[in-house]
């Protein structure tokens, strides 16, 4: 099916791109195939060459258009190149570019200031780390929990995913992802609350929320009965956006904690307001986590993120030599704290919260017309369609969600794909996003959808 056989047009934007003056795009791959480690993925059968962007689009090489409907992977929170964040950067470019926190700067103090701010009221979440990205604060949150607890025990979840470091890699269940567990970090993986495929063929409220309770004799008969720390996303994004039941996390937290334990939210795809209902993804559960980890859109797609925790839990890193040369750098500081005044100034998160309900409804509204559609779940602007070949067996359609993400590339979307089989769509755009484009994002998957089972990749 050819772009021009479909129906509507991306929505009118006033941004006029420059023309592209560099290399051509197989000129582009060759020296990535070449020079590039092999471990980079890349998506599309034929890969993507983005030279600009603008709010929630980009353009390729010969100036076509794109709808961003998974932010670099969620990383631009209030559009690329926001005007106002470029300003700012630049001007703190020609000032100032590097300094480590062994001198001061005012900005790495503000932004640590603006983020406690933004935690819960009598949360105690008041310090934090900077770093250069999510992996990294995560790194530090396993690292302080292990120091403060005395305890070397991790639970995470399965299907979940924390990082590309050796030990971030290792808080994600084997089989998700090509490397096995790092021994040393003692990491066991407790069951997820994928109500959609429950493990123990259960349904949902009378199952009692077994997936939770069952982290128990996973500490009793898994571990030394006392665990350092449990991390886990309030809503699982690589692994496809699989939203819990309301309970769980406060199920989970109560048994950690009673078996010495803290508890991590991995906040690095759900927080700064895209969950549309609450500023962080673990507000929506009615738990306080001890640390909280970020990356992606802290920062609008700078290199950045942070571990936020209580005084007393940051205190114990004062007892270990640890430096990070760049975490809190001049110019991702400012960045940071210019995407927060822009989250804040225009309401960005009540935003994610009306487009991303507009959305949501018109998705449910497609899943009930086209039968590859399984489930449709998540919160705000951060959405999963979940594709099945039949809705009984629910046998994940992989190769459907793979020829869906072509087609919608063709037409102008772009979009990404996870779970554990590779078979759920995730809809992340930049939260800037309009009533317009979320219309043309569902009108572009219905029409793929339907088109999909008559197309041959």
């Amino acid at each position: 099916m050819s772009a021009a056989r479909f129906r509507k047009e991306l929505p009118v934007t006033s941004h006029v791109p420059k023309s592209y003056a560099g290399p051509p795009r197989d000129e582009v791959l060759a020296l990535r195939k070449q020079y590039l480690t092999p471990g980079l993925l890349t998506y599309y059968r034929d890969p993507l060459l983005v030279v600009e962007g603008h709010m929630q689009y980009l353009w390729d090489e010969t100036g076509k258009r794109y709808l961003d409907g998974f932010a670099g992977i969620v990383s631009v929170s209030v559009g690329h190149c926001h005007p106002e964040i470029v300003k700012r950067v630049q001007q703190q470019l020609g000032t100032l570019q590097h300094t480590t926190t062994i001198y001061l700067h005012p900005a790495v103090g503000e932004f640590g200031k603006r983020l406690a701010e933004h935690m819960p009221t009598d949360s105690g979440l008041s310090v934090s780390y900077f770093t250069n990205s999510g992996s990294e604060a995560n790194e530090i949150a396993v690292l302080s929990s292990r120091e403060f607890t005395g305890n070397s025990d991790i639970i995470s979840l399965r299907n979940g995913y924390h990082g590309g470091t050796q030990g971030a890699m290792s808080l994600t269940a084997v089989g998700t992802w090509k490397f096995p567990t790092n021994p040393s970090m003692n990491v066991k993986h407790a069951t997820p609350g994928y109500c959609y495929r429950c493990p123990y063929g259960l349904t949902y409220p009378s199952c009692d929320v077994r997936c939770a309770k069952d982290v128990e004799p996973l500490i009793r008969y898994e571990t030394s009965g006392q665990v350092a720390c449990f991390i886990g996303e309030p809503i699982q994004g690589v692994g496809g956006v699989v939203t819990p039941p309301p309970e769980y996390f406060g199920i989970v937290y109560e048994i950690v904690r009673r078996h010495g334990g803290l508890c991590i939210a991995d906040e690095v795809q759900t927080g700064f307001g895209r969950t549309g209902t609450k500023f962080w993804g673990f507000e929506n559960w009615g738990v306080t986590p001890d640390l909280v980890t970020m990356a992606k859109g802290i920062g609008n797609g700078a290199p950045l993120g942070a571990c936020v925790t209580s005084p007393k839990i940051a205190a114990m890193m004062a007892k270990r030599i640890h430096f990070n040369t760049f975490g809190g750098n001049p110019i991702s500081m400012t960045q940071g704290l210019a995407t927060l005044d822009i989250i804040d100034r225009d309401h960005i998160q009540q935003n994610a919260h009306d487009i991303g309900n507009h959305l949501k409804q018109r998705l449910l509204a497609l899943a009930e017309r086209q039968p590859l559609i399984g489930e449709v779940r998540g919160m705000g602007l951060m959405l999963g369609v979940e594709l099945v070949r039949d809705r009984r067996t629910k046998e994940p359609a992989n190769t459907e969600a793979a020829n869906v993400l072509e087609l919608a590339k063709e037409r102008g979307l772009l979009i990404g794909k996870g779970g554990l089989h590779g078979n759920v769509l995730r809809i992340k755009p930049p939260m800037c996003l309009t009533r317009d484009d979320a219309d043309f994002l569902v009108d572009c998957l219905d029409e793929v959808l339907t088109a999909t089972s008559h197309v041959t990749l």
